[in-house]
């Protein structure tokens, strides 16, 4: 029992930092997977991670034990997102295709999320999930949370580097790369459509009596299929 005592609280720090990055991550915190599959999960991985780790100093619960707790959640929050950031590249570029096409007036209830999201942007992220499980990510992200602890173990200084602004920065690169990924994603389709307007535009001024806003939409959206 004392040896259990001495060892449980690092357990219970490696526990709060996998759980809160399987609440974040994608494909595994969807609604449809259960609760107590994430758990039992997260207990598993736990232990995996606590006995290939070498703590050195026990850690002891007193006062500041909230704040470790805290530490950790957040730097299992923070994984989490960056690896979330990198789904929502494909959401995104589906967003802007959708708002040359016209489709973002019908966008869709996400019911994996609860939130609306675009109907080509649901349509490739629901590709990207399903090449992302063929290619066995979900193993690389299980990977990712328990190698995290060789470069940010227990003893981090998560607090300092968010005071000193590190950590702020290092997300705002992480914005900027998703929406490059997104516009690049998008740009083949975007010019295509940019240039299917043109031509309407074009077919506008030399014959006003083709209706635009009928004939638009089936042939923008006939060359986003084709593209």
């Amino acid at each position: 029992m004392e040896l259990f005592f001495k060892v449980l609280p690092s357990f219970l720090l490696i526990f709060c930092r996998i759980t809160s990055f399987f609440v974040v991550v994608p494909v595994l915190s969807s609604r449809n997977v259960p609760t107590m599959f994430k758990i039992g999960l997260s207990i598993f991985i736990s232990l995996i991670a606590f006995t290939t780790l070498s703590i050195n100093e026990p850690v002891l619960i007193d006062g500041q034990y909230v704040l470790l707790i805290l530490r950790e959640m957040l730097v299992g929050i923070v994984l989490g997102f960056l690896a979330y950031i990198f789904f929502t590249v494909v959401q995104t570029a589906g967003a802007i295709m959708d708002m040359q096409i016209g489709f973002s007036m019908a966008n869709v209830i996400d019911p994996l999320t609860g939130v609306s999201t675009p109907m080509l942007g649901n349509l490739k992220y629901m590709v990207a999930v399903l090449l992302f499980l063929t290619f066995d990510g979900h193993h690389y992200f299980i990977r990712a949370i328990i190698d995290s602890y060789q470069w940010i173990p227990l003893n981090n200084q998560l607090f300092d580097r968010i005071y000193n602004g590190q950590i702020s920065d290092f997300l705002f690169q992480s914005f900027s790369k998703m929406f490059y990924l997104s516009f690049q994603l998008a740009a083949p389709v975007v010019a295509a459509l940019f240039l299917a307007d043109l031509g309407l535009g074009l077919l506008t001024r030399v014959a006003p009596q083709f209706n635009i806003f009928v004939i638009g939409a089936p042939l923008k959206r006939s060359w986003d299929s084709f593209c």
